[in-house]
């Protein structure tokens, strides 16, 4: 999942490991929130999807998280999940569909989307590409080449992401 669009210009990637099931990850909003208030289109945020095994309705999140972002609001959907992972945990795939309901999306096309599995090879695409750059767990970024776990802490992380998009950005390298 992108916040980008195809005619703009080339910005440095921020992939973003995540799994809309992990505390870690919900405990990352702040700097995902603070890196895309200051950097805007600068920047380009991809939220990967990278659901544990050990969390049995991530799969099913980051299915719901891709509907999301077809119906126009990616980024919303994850927070407003990631931001409740205790009703998440309790509530299940219901839960998913109440988010979307909540925000004013088409629930009953998330309903299809989960049963259809339309998302299902972005999701599996995204799992097999962590793995094969040695993602283990969630939340780890990847910038430039240079992955950091967030999974231990978060400590610094953003602070370092921040060094390393301005120096892509002031030298006009890009991704």
């Amino acid at each position: 999942m992108s916040d980008s669009s195809p005619d703009r210009p080339a910005a440095p990637v921020l992939d973003v490991w995540c799994e809309l099931q992990c505390p870690d990850c919900r405990s990352a909003l702040d700097d995902l929130r603070a890196l895309r208030a200051r950097y805007s289109d600068r920047l380009e945020l991809r939220l990967r999807h990278f659901p544990l095994e050990k969390h049995k309705h991530a799969f099913a999140a980051a299915q719901a998280a891709e509907e999301a972002l077809e119906q126009g609001k990616g980024w919303e959907y994850v927070e407003a999940v990631l931001g409740r992972v205790e009703e998440l945990d309790r509530k299940g795939e219901p839960f998913l569909i109440e988010v979307a309901r909540e925000l004013g999306l088409d629930a009953e096309e998330f309903d299809i989307a989960l049963i259809d599995g339309r998302h299902i090879l972005i999701v599996d695409a995204d799992q097999a590409e962590g793995k094969a750059i040695g993602v283990t767990g969630t939340p780890t970024y990847v910038i430039d080449g240079e992955r950091l776990d967030g999974g231990k802490s978060q400590e610094g992380l953003r602070a370092r992401i921040e060094e390393i998009a301005d120096r892509l950005l002031a030298d006009g390298t890009g991704a």
